[in-house]
């Protein structure tokens, strides 16, 4: 509890008194009340900043306004990367944004969006619902004063945009990428420069040359950040985040204050934007893929070589912090729920998959 108790003495928190004073009331039984939900999504970003939206419209709806969420874009109250911190102290009620954003704060994050060759949507899903990554979300989080749900899922994301191809392990020695979390970490160890840059200032960096490449998230959300008018070099398939969660996060005095009925409303919708969101990207990416082919858009896959110097990295930097203890139960929930879960995956639904593809042709 050491951080938490930084957190309340440092200058955010002490800058915050007021602010949290004006933005969260008092514990209450059956008053009304407005939480601050500030994202670290810019406002329209497509698809993320809508699970937010999504969370916000139906907490308040669920509760008939008992809850009312205010939500604030990344930059209207305080910037996309400190919304971990203003929740934490209390400046801020909740944020929604991408857990891996804060491996500065702890490594074990990462595992609640996403970490290089780790687990799709539906593994995610599986190990947090029914396989203990809940309760360890739950427990990390609280070290920080705050109390997380995942709610929002990207999917499979792209392995990105590139100024040139990428044709062997070297290409990526000096260049400018942005690629954040562990899988970033990866990246950086191939020899690249990894950047961390919020989502609505990636394009500005792509086409002032400040970056080489970027991710971002898949073809649907790309198209509207639009960075084929940057570049027609796209990876379709990456490494880092195989079924990217969002979270949802509430500062744990606020938590604690609420009713259980509340309490319920928050997981719930938070469940619910997880799937929704899910549906919503993987629905919206093929015709945008397909719109990006028709605007001469070059669809790229990684050689086998360069997918080995990536599983070699990202080997590296999941086990470096197994030193940490809470680390290391979060990696080693995470991997054995995995493993169990993409066995029957693979033997049921993958050959189904491929039998259907090769039989319709």
């Amino acid at each position: 509890m050491d951080r938490r108790s930084f957190l309340k003495n440092s200058a955010i928190g002490g800058s915050a008194a007021a602010a949290s004073t004006a933005l969260a009331a008092p514990a209450y039984a059956q008053g009304r009340r407005t939480l601050t939900l500030v994202t670290t999504w810019g406002r329209g970003l497509a698809g993320v900043h809508d699970s937010a939206q999504y969370c916000a419209d139906m907490i308040t709806a669920a509760t008939d306004g008992a809850l009312t969420i205010d939500l604030k874009a990344a930059g209207e109250l305080v910037g996309a990367f400190e919304v971990f911190d203003a929740v934490a102290s209390g400046q801020a009620d909740m944020y929604h944004g991408a857990d891996y954003y804060f491996v500065g704060q702890h490594p074990g994050f990462a595992y609640f969006t996403a970490v290089p060759f780790g687990m799709t949507a539906q593994e995610i899903q599986n190990w947090y619902y029914w396989m203990g990554g809940k309760e360890l979300h739950h427990e990390l989080g609280e070290i920080f004063n705050i109390h997380s749900f995942i709610a929002g899922n990207t999917g499979a994301q792209a392995g990105g945009w590139f100024s040139r191809e990428i044709a062997s392990p070297e290409d990526f020695n000096g260049l400018k990428f942005r690629m954040p979390g562990l899988g970033g970490q990866a990246l950086g160890r191939l020899g690249a420069s990894v950047q961390n840059i919020p989502g609505a200032e990636v394009y500005q960096a792509l086409s002032s040359g400040a970056i080489d490449g970027t991710e971002w998230i898949g073809p649907w959300a790309d198209e509207k950040a639009g960075f084929q008018e940057i570049t027609k070099i796209y990876y379709t398939s990456g490494f880092h985040e195989p079924g990217a969660a969002l979270s949802l996060a509430t500062n744990l005095d606020v938590w604690n204050e609420l009713s259980d009925a509340h309490k319920a409303v928050i997981e719930n919708v938070s469940a619910a934007a997880h799937s929704i969101n899910l549906a919503q990207f993987m629905a919206e990416n093929g015709a945008a893929l397909q719109r990006l082919q028709s605007a001469g858009v070059e669809l790229k896959e990684f050689p086998d070589e360069v997918w080995d110097a990536f599983g070699q990295a990202s080997q590296e930097v999941l086990e470096e912090n197994m030193g940490d203890e809470l680390y290391a139960r979060i990696h080693n929930s995470a991997m054995d729920s995995m493993q169990k879960s993409s066995g029957w995956i693979a033997r049921s639904s993958g050959v189904y998959t491929a039998q259907r593809d090769r039989v319709l042709g």
